[in-house]
């Protein structure tokens, strides 16, 4: 098992900038990729963007590209999203989910493919 706690989230203007966090605490050896998703009130999850755990191969969605970055230390088992020239439209909950070797699947922005997930941290962009 592998446990996720988020934090950073904050309400900021359009224009500035957050540093989200995730810390994984458990079994985190058995680590193959994290992602970060968000979802807004009435929306489907979407997935922002995903690491493989050891190579720090990341890809993003078309959306946040440029603008968002993940990252990891793998030291501190702690998972991080830059988030630079924010926009109302980023506005919603942020999550960020893992999986493992043997339960879940690595490469995708599916939500469906992460078993573990963290509770989640606000994010609201002001105009």
């Amino acid at each position: 098992q592998v446990q996720l706690v988020e934090s950073g989230g904050a309400s900021v203007q359009a224009g500035g900038s957050l540093r989200l966090s995730c810390a994984a605490s458990g079994y985190t050896r058995s680590t193959t990729c994290m992602g970060w998703f968000r979802q807004a009130p009435g929306k489907e999850r979407e997935g922002v963007a995903h690491i493989l755990w050891l190579s720090g191969s990341t890809r993003y969605a078309d959306s946040v590209k440029v603008r968002f970055t993940i990252s990891r230390d793998n030291a501190k088992n702690t998972l991080y999203l830059q988030m630079n020239s924010l926009k109302p439209e980023d506005t919603a909950m942020y999550y960020c989910a893992a999986a493992a070797y043997g339960n879940g699947k690595c490469g995708t922005l599916a939500a469906g493919d992460f078993p573990y997930w963290g509770q989640g941290t606000q994010v609201t962009v002001s105009s």
